[in-house]
């Protein structure tokens, strides 16, 4: 039985399906972790979500702003971005049981795997957050999600404000800093506040900001965070940091990590992402 890692997919299921081939993946053996962006920007999505859904209890997925995009384009909050490519999906006739599945992913995932002790999100997590407390406040959003105002909430989700965690935010406040923590972060201050403008690499962070990793005193230091999100950081492997959002579908590679019994015995698996660029959408981030 193999676990293993897999960065940012953003609808490419060509490379998602040689990457498969490349690791000789069972789902009656082993088990995958999909750190969200499941879907957009790339020309597959509808065959990512189905490819997915079939592999049941084997594809643990996350959810990725891109995902948590397509549920509110879907349900009429929000209208679709001229560089999305989400259209099979909202067009096929199994929409319904696939934004059913989507909703119900989860928003972080903690997993004990021999000596390692991994922590999984989309972006990021604040300094003032403890393992135990990211999971607890995932399942606050995971909650609404599947819940009967799926609508109501994804009207309210978006925003940049409040743009700092304070355990006192109550309803809609206290959700959106926690989706746009765990599905947008790239940089923050020392004091937990986000920057939503800058999507460069490490060395170019705003004034007074830091990458959300490198912020001294961060209450996750002590366990490995796994991440994706950030293409402009690509591959990243530091003690107790797994960066895999290494731009697949800007023409980089698909990157699995198959995890070891200790941090050291981790193997890195790539593939080259060939997918087929569309006019005038997915050129950009």
């Amino acid at each position: 039985m193999a676990i293993y890692l897999i960065g940012d997919l953003q609808g490419c299921d060509g490379a998602l399906g040689r990457l498969l081939a490349q690791i000789d993946f069972s789902p009656s053996r082993d088990t995958l972790y999909l750190l969200g962006d499941l879907v957009n920007r790339g020309p597959e999505s509808l065959a990512v979500l189905r490819r997915l859904a079939a592999l049941g209890d084997a594809a643990h997925c996350l959810l990725g702003n891109h995902d948590l995009h397509l549920l509110a384009v879907a349900h009429g909050v929000r209208s679709p971005g001229r560089k999305d490519t989400l259209d099979d999906i909202l067009a096929a006739p199994d929409r319904d049981a696939l934004l059913d599945g989507l909703r119900r992913r989860r928003m972080a995932i903690r997993l004990a795997h021999g000596e390692q002790d991994l922590l999984m999100v989309h972006a990021g997590v604040l300094p003032a957050w403890d393992a135990e407390q990211v999971l607890a406040l995932a399942g606050e959003v995971e909650r609404v999600l599947r819940g009967d105002d799926l609508p109501g909430f994804l009207g309210t989700m978006y925003g940049n404000l409040p743009d700092a965690w304070d355990p006192g935010l109550q309803g809609a406040d206290r959700l959106r800093v926690v989706v746009n923590a765990l599905t947008r972060l790239r940089f923050c201050t020392p004091e937990g506040r986000m920057d939503f403008v800058s999507s460069e690499g490490p060395d170019d962070a705003p004034a007074g900001f830091l990458p959300w990793f490198d912020v001294p005193g961060r209450r996750t230091a002590g366990i490995t965070v796994a991440f994706g999100h950030w293409s402009a950081l690509g591959w990243l492997e530091r003690p107790n940091l797994l960066g895999l959002d290494t731009g697949c579908v800007w023409g980089g590679c698909l990157t699995a990590v198959r995890l070891g019994r200790r941090w050291g015995d981790n193997e890195r698996i790539q593939v080259h992402c060939e997918q087929v660029l569309v006019p005038g959408k997915n050129a950009g981030r």
